[in-house]
């Protein structure tokens, strides 16, 4: 479907063009008529779908078509700042030729930003994109007016909510007009957002695309490693991928963002690490410059690089497998967007085999499964069942020819070596 199939006026046609934007993806086809109807909407789709394009496009041309500039229109809560600076950014490139005002709030910055954002606030930009938490800073001291409210979107609404916001997103919904249209994207669907939903929506309809499935691009493998030999590995994966210009390498945790990206630095490697110790100057620093293909390979926490939104990133590596099942979903999404290919690799050690085993369960997919290359060490044997106890690949490697009990589907021959090109 062509996004001149929607009537949507010719100026907003016009910055679609001008920003390569030709069909719709599944997420805007359906998601775009029901929003112009003035549906209450919850949509449920995994990222790198379009879910940013399927929320502005129709709300930016209902702005310039019924001709309510000069208020606060539209407010569009996101997780995080990298997230609400993107979600600016898109806003800036489709209305270009619109006239529509926009204005990122977020933390982090020095005393003229907040002076910048209070400026802007009190004399209306049509769309704010906002973190909670400095919003309510904001709305606290009595200059935010929202009487003029149409519309509310929640963006990564299911993240929000593992951060904590559930309490601060209330505090918000209870300024805003009671007539209004709110729509909430989340990439999952746990009870804790349709608890949400219920107490924010009117009779909503729903959408769900492709949840809890990795996109059909990603080429996904898990290597069964030993702990301390995590690193080694990690650095033999990416030695020479000069062709793999960006790589997202996700951790669990912000310690080990700094010790991965001091590591591979040591080794050579363009890589930066970026996590909430950063000042939110550095974090846009970094983030540039990995966009800007200086930087090769960024270590991030998910919560840091939920946000990011850039196009062809080569391979993604799980340095960790995550906690929730479904983040796996979202750190693989990073690659393979908008119908691209791209790598995903997870690292498996001993304990975190039956987690794994969850995430297939999930995604209803088997992963194949590769052994560590001898050079680097020995492997754990796969058995999620008793992930926790002992066993693995010890002495010499004699278990690396044929099966035996390390016989898994979709490599019945044994452990393969690892494919040069992931």
């Amino acid at each position: 479907m062509k996004f001149d199939e929607f009537n949507f006026c010719d100026e907003l046609l016009d910055g679609l063009d001008a920003m390569g934007f030709e069909k719709a993806t599944p997420i805007q086809e359906q998601a775009i008529p029901m929003i112009i109807d003035k549906q209450d909407l919850i949509a449920c789709a995994q990222t790198g779908t379009g879910k940013t394009a399927a929320f502005l496009l129709p709300v930016l041309n209902k702005i310039t078509t019924s001709g309510t500039k000069g208020t606060i229109n539209t407010l569009v809560i996101a997780p995080t700042r990298e997230l609400a600076m993107q979600i600016d950014q898109q806003v800036e490139g489709f209305a270009y030729f619109l006239g529509i005002s926009s204005l990122a709030v977020y933390g982090g910055g020095d005393g003229m930003s907040w002076e910048q954002q209070k400026k802007a606030l009190k004399q209306g930009a049509d769309i704010i994109i906002a973190t909670p938490g400095r919003l309510i800073s904001h709305i606290g001291l009595g200059y935010v007016n929202f009487d003029h409210l149409e519309h509310l979107i929640l963006d990564e609404a299911d993240r929000m909510l593992d951060m904590g916001f559930f309490e601060d997103i209330m505090s918000i919904v209870e300024k805003l007009p009671k007539e209004r249209q709110t729509l909430l994207f989340s990439a999952t669907m746990p009870p804790k957002i349709r608890k949400l939903a219920k107490q924010i929506l009117q009779e909503p309809k729903q959408i769900n695309i492709a949840i809890s499935k990795p996109a059909a691009g990603v080429l996904q493998a898990a290597y069964l490693v030993f702990e301390e030999n995590k690193l080694k590995l990690l650095t033999h994966l990416i030695e020479g991928k000069k062709n793999y210009q960006s790589i997202i390498v996700f951790v669990s945790t912000k310690k080990l963002v700094s010790q991965i990206a001091r590591s591979l630095k040591r080794e050579g490697f363009a890589a930066r690490g970026i996590s909430s110790d950063l000042e939110q100057k550095e974090r846009e620093e970094v983030l540039l410059s990995f966009k800007n293909r200086q930087t090769q390979v960024l270590v991030a926490t998910d919560i840091m690089a939920r946000g990011i939104d850039i196009k062809e990133i080569n391979l993604v590596i799980n340095y960790d497998v995550p906690g929730d099942a479904e983040d796996y979903v979202h750190r693989v999404g990073r690659t393979a967007r908008a119908d691209t290919t791209g790598v995903a690799l997870t690292f498996i050690n001993r304990k975190d085999q039956r987690r794994f085993s969850d995430i297939e369960t999930l995604i209803e997919q088997e992963v194949q499964k590769i052994a560590t290359p001898p050079e680097i060490g020995d492997s754990p044997e796969y058995n999620p069942k008793k992930s926790h106890g002992r066993g693995g690949y010890r002495g010499g490697g004699h278990k690396r020819k044929g099966g035996g009990k390390n016989r898994y589907k979709g490599n019945k021959g044994g452990n393969k070596r690892p494919p040069r090109k992931g």
